[in-house]
């Protein structure tokens, strides 16, 4: 009988806002279980003739950040991936 054990890691992702009138930018970070730190932002800009909705702007420059923090996650894989295995692997881009 083989006996699968699962080790259970957890990130997590801090986001903050600044927000003006006219411009919310959202900063992203997560610490790795290995100490390293990733970083990424992500801005929203309200049309002039929109409401004053800051909900909205950080659900947009937040979404932008995140998004954003995945595609350099995915290249700090796929650079460990190439350092390991000696060959070069094929990120996904924006």
């Amino acid at each position: 009988m083989i006996v699968m054990m699962h080790t259970t890691v957890g990130w997590h992702v801090e986001l903050e806002f600044e927000e003006d009138e006219e411009r919310t930018r959202a900063a992203a970070l997560v610490r790795l279980p290995d100490g390293n730190e990733v970083r990424s932002h992500g801005y929203a800009s309200r049309h002039h003739s929109d409401a004053n909705q800051p909900r909205v702007g950080e659900e947009i420059a937040g979404a932008r950040a995140l998004n954003d923090l995945a595609f350099r996650l995915l290249g700090k894989a796929h650079s460990e991936i190439d350092e390991a295995s000696g060959r070069t692997s094929r990120p996904l881009t924006h």
